[in-house]
């Protein structure tokens, strides 16, 4: 059985984002690509992308939405929507804002739309909530995520302060990622 190939392209502003793309990548070994300050990639990253047998995207949330940087990138890839190069891709996304919510959901649904428009396949979180009163931001899903993974960085945290509870559910959720798309890709 081959080994699937993943790549998580994603925009950091501020260097919270990129921990959890790494934390992401690192759990499964998946390739990392990052969309520049100017909202770019480089031809070789595009290539990445087509080769991979499936594309995580990970933004923050900004006012409400992604960040002009990674929307860029998001319409940069209609030459790729054009000759169908991502079809029956999997797909899967992740979003880290400084509120609790921060309309973080409304980055997802554009993901998921994307992946959509690609014909691609996506991956939910596939994880319950920790929802009682007892759990706590170090639980896995503390945010209660389903379309993808929800990630909060207080404004004055530092990178190193990301809750651990998100941490673990990237990692939780880059498991889950790999395992559907080997199992897609199983021959």
């Amino acid at each position: 059985m081959t080994m699937s190939k993943i790549a998580v392209v994603y925009y950091s502003g501020y260097g919270h984002t990129r921990v959890v793309a790494e934390t992401f990548a690192q759990e499964i070994q998946a390739q990392l690509i990052e969309v520049d300050q100017q909202g770019d990639i480089d031809e070789q990253a595009w290539q990445q992308l087509e080769d991979a047998d499936a594309i995580v995207f990970g933004a923050p949330t900004y006012m409400g939405s992604m960040p002009w940087q990674f929307k860029k990138f998001v319409d940069q890839s209609s030459k790729v929507w054009l000759s169908r190069a991502w079809q029956n891709k999997i797909f899967a996304g992740f979003t880290n804002s400084a509120s609790l919510n921060g309309d973080k959901q409304i980055t997802l649904i554009n993901f998921q739309t994307l992946a959509a428009q690609h014909g691609g396949i996506w991956v939910s979180l596939g994880l319950l909530p920790a929802n009682t009163k007892a759990a706590q931001r170090t639980d896995v899903n503390n945010l209660g995520g389903s379309a993808g993974l929800l990630v909060q960085s207080p404004a004055d945290a530092s990178i190193e302060e990301i809750p651990s509870g998100d941490l673990e559910t990237a990692k939780a959720y880059a498991r889950r990622v790999k395992e559907i798309t080997d199992k897609f890709n199983a021959k």
